[in-house]
């Protein structure tokens, strides 16, 4: 009944007040909003006794609300999200004081939440591209996880890190090459993982970003892929493969999409009419991409007399191919050909991709029939763009 008295009493105003003193920002007007100054620090108005609306801008101007409800010396704090309208805003933290003044309290919010409400953040200031690009990572690796049901406040660094490194391969199995290509993936994924941590931490609903500050990223796994096949070494290579591995390998110099892409393609995936290749099951999202004269003829010649939904290159029983199947065949064909031990099913991919940037194809071109990012092509083949402008360059005689 106090509770209720003490409501009816307070006058809710728009502006912020700082001890006690009402200064000029008023919160419920967005042209006002937009001019304040990004701080971590949110702009706070009462909205009765005991319950504050803030509103927080940060350095990319992206602004989110959220409540806080205090007693004495202790505050509790509730993340709201984005909302345009005050109004909409305030409404929200009168529905959530609500619930705690009759004795409801909110589920503490999980990783899986965190990243949901990340995902929802970049797809409304960043765009389709970036949200779904995390949502991927997530969907892999968190959404439906243990991981991804612990509560914020029960993160700690150990489970952090136990994420990370579980992604990690482990064995005599796997190669050098492997490992280090796992963990710059690994990198990427833990630095997805903190983006969404952190905003979480920023709207309020985790107090502290102790659990995951300290776990950083590997180093020195970025490193350029150091291996290239030349047309004599791929051919002998092509030459010492079984039926099945023979017509895998083909396909991959001759797409340079990743060897799990392609093991995944389905015959009706390929279109013979308009030359394409469907990839529906993707490490980053599904694409269509065009193919070379010489690709089409070998689908075509693979496909033939067979149904829509088996495997668009089979194994030599009929059967999907997979990293396990490949992996001893594919290391005997290398040893009979001769060449560089570290020479993995991964390395043709990087012959073709090689093969495209240095022929003159547009980088952005070829990150979109890759599926991988123009930052990726950049870093790891710009030196050969380098190398095709000087040698047209050198063609010119300029004295």
């Amino acid at each position: 009944m106090s509770g209720l008295v003490l409501r009816c009493l307070s006058v809710p105003s728009p502006y912020r007040f700082k001890q006690g003193q009402q200064v000029a920002h008023d919160l419920s007007k967005k042209t006002e909003r937009s001019k304040l100054t990004p701080r971590r620090e949110p702009y706070w108005v009462r909205l009765e006794i005991g319950l504050y609306l803030g509103y927080r801008v940060m350095s990319d101007n992206v602004g989110t609300w959220i409540a806080r409800r205090q007693e004495g010396s202790k505050k509790t704090y509730q993340a709201l999200g984005h909302h345009d309208r005050y109004d909409d805003a305030k409404k929200a933290a009168l529905a959530w004081a609500g619930r705690v003044d009759a004795g409801v309290t909110d589920k503490a919010p999980t990783v899986q939440t965190a990243c949901e409400h990340y995902v929802q953040h970049q797809r409304t200031e960043k765009g389709d591209k970036a949200a779904n690009d995390a949502e991927g990572r997530f969907k892999r690796l968190v959404y439906g996880t243990a991981f991804g049901k612990i509560t914020l406040d029960k993160l700690n660094t150990i489970k952090v890190r136990a994420w990370r490194d579980a992604q990690i391969p482990k064995g005599d199995d796997f190669d050098d090459d492997t490992v280090r290509r796992a963990k710059d993936s690994t990198n990427r994924n833990l630095a997805t993982l903190k983006a969404a941590l952190n905003l979480a931490h920023r709207d309020r609903l985790t107090a502290s970003d102790d659990a995951w500050k300290t776990v950083t990223a590997f180093e020195k796994v970025g490193k350029r892929r150091t291996i290239f096949l030349n047309t004599d070494q791929r051919r002998a290579l092509v030459a010492h493969c079984g039926d099945g591995l023979r017509e895998l390998v083909t396909a991959l110099l001759l797409t340079g999409i990743r060897p799990g892409e392609l093991a995944g393609c389905d015959v009706a995936d390929f279109d013979k009419i308009t030359g394409t290749l469907t990839i529906r099951i993707s490490k980053t999202e599904a694409r269509t991409v065009p193919l070379s004269t010489a690709a089409i003829e070998h689908f075509k010649a693979a496909t033939k007399d067979r149904i829509g939904a088996a495997p668009l290159i089979p194994d030599g029983f009929g059967k999907r191919w997979n990293k396990d199947a490949w992996k001893k065949p594919f290391k005997a064909a290398v040893v009979a050909a001769g060449l560089p031990d570290k020479t993995v099913m991964y390395t043709l991919r990087h012959c073709a991709i090689t093969e495209l940037i240095a022929g003159g194809m547009d980088s952005h071109l070829v990150a979109k029939i890759a599926g991988t990012s123009t930052a990726m092509i950049d870093a790891n083949y710009g030196h050969l763009r380098v190398d095709k402008t000087r040698a047209l360059m050198d063609k010119t005689a300029m004295l």
